[in-house]
């Protein structure tokens, strides 16, 4: 049994390129700080802010990563991702530096704002990159080393992050600001440099299942990010409203909220790689998609269960919402990768990036409003409604030609 386990982790691991293992390397070192926007409700809570001026926060934050999501992925097709990951990671890490000396609500805002758009334009140059560093036959597997080591990041931030936040809530920003630049460095000293002309023309047996030169006239992956709007309001319900009601409904303190979205990370670490591996080519990749969304469904129904022991129900719900996660999210990166081409990739992740932005701003705004005039009970329902329907989505998509 454990020669069998053993053997399953290292086929789960094998066949991986050396640039996707540092790469993955730039990511743990960079989201070992990542703990500011999993506390950003509760920080503007701290400073004496509503919760429906904490949920604008966290929406602005959306806004400016939407921005963000179109330039990188321009920016990435036009002058190469290697040197817009760095851009990105080092000012993005400035950026979060300056938010934590803003006082006014106003200043917070602006600041935001431009951090995200800075931070966000980070993605689709990397997802292009990882794109770039693997094969088809294992980018699924690429894709899931990297979110390996960022949830294993966010394992160790959000732990971190509830401790600092215990003393002081300033302490997120150094911490955030400085794990960014010094990811950006670690980025040029890992991966050799990666030119425009390399980026496009290396041969690597594409197999594109859209022969469409531009992600706008791609009506399969237009459909597919309508559906995964509603998917990503719910799921950023995880960084926005849930960790309020962790600390509002359920009454648990700071480090016992950043435990529980330690738990997140630590899953995803541990199992996801194992997960794709067993999943890959054994389903369509929007059938597994459409799996994870009913079962995120009904993770948000767990945190209306009658029990009295909040940590409880926040750490089953956490358990439940992690595998929902691990089901899905690898196959949304394959599905709209394998739709692409090396010329219109970036074009491809940024309005996929983009449309997670736009989720963040929906849920940020509607889903605060919403618990602040019925309650977070209310709003829960409603979030296992939509998701429920995007899942139906990516059931009828698949069955009409998805794929």
């Amino acid at each position: 049994m454990i020669s069998r386990t053993i053997n399953l982790y290292k086929n789960a691991y094998s066949g991986l390129t050396n640039k996707i293992w540092l790469l993955s390397i730039v990511m743990l070192i960079n989201r070992c700080g990542t703990m500011v926007l999993a506390f950003m409700t509760l920080y503007c809570n701290n400073l004496g802010f509503t919760v429906k001026q904490g949920g604008l926060v966290v929406a602005i934050y959306g806004m400016g990563a939407g921005v963000g999501a179109l330039i990188g992925g321009k920016i990435s097709d036009r002058f190469g991702f290697y040197y817009t990951q760095f851009f990105a990671l080092f000012a993005g890490g400035v950026m979060f530096i300056v938010l934590g000396q803003m006082t006014t609500y106003l200043s917070i805002c602006i600041c935001v704002f431009f951090l995200s758009m800075i931070n966000e334009s980070f993605r689709p140059a990397n997802a292009t990159a990882i794109a770039h560093y693997s094969s088809v036959e294992n980018r699924t597997q690429s894709y899931s080393l990297v979110r390996l080591a960022v949830n294993l990041g966010w394992g160790i931030g959000s732990a971190l992050g509830g401790f600092l936040a215990s003393i002081n809530y300033h302490l997120l920003f150094w911490v955030d600001g400085f794990t960014n630049i010094a990811a950006s460095f670690m980025l040029l000293l890992l991966l050799p440099k990666v030119t425009k002309y390399q980026q496009q023309h290396i041969e690597k047996n594409e197999i594109v299942t859209s022969k469409i030169s531009s992600p706008y006239r791609d009506k399969k992956f237009l459909y597919f990010l309508a559906f995964q709007l509603f998917f990503a309001a719910c799921f950023f319900q995880l960084f926005t409203n849930m960790p309020l009601f962790f600390k509002q409904g359920l009454h648990l303190s700071e480090f016992n909220i950043g435990v529980v979205m330690a738990a997140n990370g630590i899953m995803i670490a541990i199992f996801e790689m194992v997960i794709v591996f067993k999943l890959e080519g054994k389903r369509p990749y929007l059938t597994l998609i459409s799996y994870g969304s009913f079962l995120m469904a009904i993770s948000f129904l767990l945190l209306n269960l009658p029990i009295a022991n909040g940590f409880l129900i926040a750490a089953f719900t956490m358990f439940v919402i992690t595998i929902a996660e691990m089901i899905s999210l690898p196959f949304m990166n394959s599905f709209y990768i394998g739709r692409s081409s090396d010329n219109t990739r970036g074009q491809y992740a940024g309005l996929y990036t983009m449309t997670w932005s736009a989720a963040q701003v929906i849920s940020s705004i509607a889903g605060a409003a919403f618990a602040y005039a019925y309650g977070f009970l209310n709003l829960w329902f409603v979030v296992c409604a939509i998701c429920m329907l995007a899942g139906a989505g990516f059931y009828w998509l698949k069955n009409n030609g998805g794929e």
